[in-house]
């Protein structure tokens, strides 16, 4: 289980979306800036996580890169060792994996969702990690089957990075307790998910606890609420219920995203004490001291997406918590 702490390592999101001839300089600016870690996203139309890693590995000298995350149904897991070990050897000590089910509509849309996503991504971790230790297991799984498989000694990192679980669901956080190196949860994430999630995963042994949430920050409170809003237009909708179920308006927020019809109207009537818990976003004294609640509830990385048309000028007003 990972300790509290008052001071979880902030690193930034790197916008899906965010057009190409941004991507190296949005990545360096952060290591200049002094964040510890940038995280790239793999989502279905987008961009591939391990191509944009790779890219700002090498664009970079000090900063930690992480990718959340990779679905495991996209790829066999002996194919994923292979990249991940390779970006291992290359950069050293710099490189943190997410693994997750993937969306279930976008799986589903490439015929890639299994009967048990459970049983599969237990077996996905558990066989990749063993393999990145340079073990040959032989697997017969209900999905996974490695057959005499092994990376090459040469090819074996000197370090090996750490295999994150991107889940949210119960049952999901149980097997990144059981077989994983750490647990990745999308954003919005609580003081008081935090908690519960922890107490799911479960863990008996040294456990990262990642959280992606969307942050904003500047001098004036009430502009800073209202840039995150928008980052917060999917939390009513079902797939998002594990996030907002332990906080003390989560009926509430439920009646209201009933009301609205759009998602839109539904985030516009947030009330701003929703929004100031829902995200990291006000003055830096008010982001530093959510982040501190974390930190506390025992989030060992917080991992802050800025917002907003301009995401340079965003990524520098987040300098704030550092």
């Amino acid at each position: 289980m990972p300790s509290p702490t008052l001071s979880p390592a902030v690193g930034v999101l790197l916008p899906r979306d965010l057009p190409t001839h941004l991507i190296l300089p949005f990545a360096r600016r952060a290591e200049e800036l002094g964040f510890g870690s940038v995280w790239v996203v793999e989502d279905l139309g987008f961009r591939g996580g391990v191509a944009q890693a790779a890219t700002v590995l090498a664009s970079t000298s000090r900063i930690r890169v992480g990718i959340g995350l990779l679905p495991a149904g996209a790829r066999n897991v002996a194919f994923a060792a292979l990249e991940i070990a390779t970006l291992a050897q290359l950069f050293p000590g710099r490189t943190d994996v997410g693994v997750g089910h993937g969306m279930p509509g976008w799986m589903r849309s490439v015929g890639q969702w299994p009967r048990s996503p459970l049983t599969f991504l237990e077996e996905y971790i558990d066989s990749l990690r063993a393999l990145l230790r340079g073990e040959g297991p032989e697997v017969r799984g209900r999905y996974v089957h490695l057959d005499g498989v092994r990376l090459e000694k040469s090819a074996l990192p000197d370090v090996v990075p750490d295999i994150l679980a991107g889940v949210r669901g119960p049952k999901s956080l149980a097997v990144s307790g059981r077989v994983a190196d750490g647990t990745i949860l999308a954003e919005p994430v609580t003081p008081e998910y935090a908690r519960a999630a922890l107490g799911h995963i479960g863990a008996t042994r040294p456990h990262r606890l990642v959280t992606y949430n969307i942050g904003s920050v500047g001098a004036d409170p009430e502009a800073a609420l209202a840039a995150a809003r928008p980052g917060l237009e999917w939390i009513g909708e079902p797939d998002w219920h594990a996030h907002i179920a332990p906080l003390p308006f989560a009926a509430e927020l439920v009646e209201l995203r009933a009301e609205c019809p759009t998602r839109e109207e539904f985030v516009r009537r947030l009330p701003d004490a929703w929004v100031a818990r829902l995200a990291v976003a006000g003055t830096p004294e008010a982001a530093r001291a959510r982040l501190a609640e974390l930190g506390a509830a025992g989030v060992t990385d917080a991992v802050l997406a800025p917002v907003g048309p301009d995401p340079l000028g965003a990524l520098e007003a987040l300098t704030g918590v550092v």
